[in-house]
């Protein structure tokens, strides 16, 4: 059920069941963190492999320590910077955190996400809410209630509508190894902001088999249809006669568009506007029949790095 009411939302979650849950970035999958019952949950419906660690969400930077320890003075200055916001750190974790949420590591991923309704949610709870995004493993990530609906309507019994995320791409998660920061992966804030704050950073490959953090897997994000990234959106085109194919791309500057289906995520080439857009437009073209997706890569630099990891891993391999 699609509701705005908050409270009933709360209720749920303490009796260890799962809601639909709006942040700036995706809609999540949440359960309470402290209770294996609603974790197992989260596992199962979204069928996600228990070696991929989850996301922990708290309601400030002040309950960081309830969580975490050992925090290295670096991710307080970049917590102190983005959060509320599309920012997770990948820290030590305290010792009651569920070897569920860490993947039996020794790190836990936590961030305060930057959304009315789920820090009027975590405020009134006395726990902290694992959310992985609300999808089944791998599939297009949800920026809107019904896309919530669409793919756990009948196993939900609360979606909390929060209208659609204004961030429309998934956190940036930054680690700590010696001390040093890493990132584990590109998100809704630039490579760039993270090293105005951090000075430098090591950037880490996606890793298939024992990910250090959420979201470092290679193939995710991605539509049924078979879909294709180029920077050469005319010379694809005609490898591929005869087919129905639907075009995702960065601006209108594309002259044989009525000839496909075609997405535009922003007419102005602004990248935050196509970040927001990204996901919403793949989910209409998965749903609009098509042979394949061919997706144009967008300039290599702030949040199109960032677009360009998810269509990457969104392509067919």
């Amino acid at each position: 059920m699609t509701t705005i009411n908050i409270d009933e939302a709360c209720e749920v979650l303490k009796n260890e069941e799962l809601i639909g849950l709006p942040t700036e970035t995706v809609y999540g999958l949440a359960g309470n963190a402290y209770s294996e019952i609603a974790l197992k949950k989260i596992f199962t419906l979204k069928n996600r492999p228990f070696y991929n660690p989850l996301i922990l969400h708290i309601k400030s930077v002040h309950y960081l320590n309830k969580v975490a320890k050992n925090i290295p003075e670096t991710a307080i200055k970049l917590a102190k910077e983005f959060w509320p916001g599309p920012l997770t750190l990948v820290l030590e974790k305290q010792n009651h955190i569920s070897d569920l949420v860490t993947a039996s590591k020794h790190t836990v991923a936590v961030r305060v996400p930057n959304h009315s309704v789920a820090l009027e949610l975590l405020n009134k709870l006395d726990f902290p809410i694992a959310a992985p995004s609300a999808n089944p493993f791998g599939s297009i990530s949800p920026t809107n209630a019904s896309h919530v609906n669409d793919y756990f309507g009948n196993d939900l019994k609360i979606i909390l509508d929060g209208g659609m995320c204004s961030e429309g791409i998934e956190s940036t998660i930054i680690g700590f190894e010696n001390n040093e920061p890493v990132l584990y992966r590109n998100g809704s804030i630039s490579v760039d902001e993270i090293i105005k704050i951090t000075g430098k950073i090591t950037i880490l490959n996606n890793n298939d088999s024992n990910p250090k953090a959420p979201g470092m897997l290679s193939r995710h994000y991605a539509p049924n249809t078979d879909t294709y990234l180029t920077s050469d959106i005319n010379t694809l085109i005609h490898l591929f006669p005869n087919k129905k194919i639907g075009l995702l791309l960065f601006k209108n500057e594309f002259n044989e568009m009525n000839n496909y289906k075609v997405e535009v995520l922003s007419k102005e080439g602004n990248l935050k506007e196509a970040a927001r857009n990204l996901y919403a437009a793949l989910h209409r073209l998965d749903r609009s029949n098509l042979d394949l997706i061919i997706a144009e890569r967008l300039p290599d630099l702030g949040l199109g790095k960032s677009i360009n990891d998810r269509l990457e891993r969104a392509k067919k391999k």
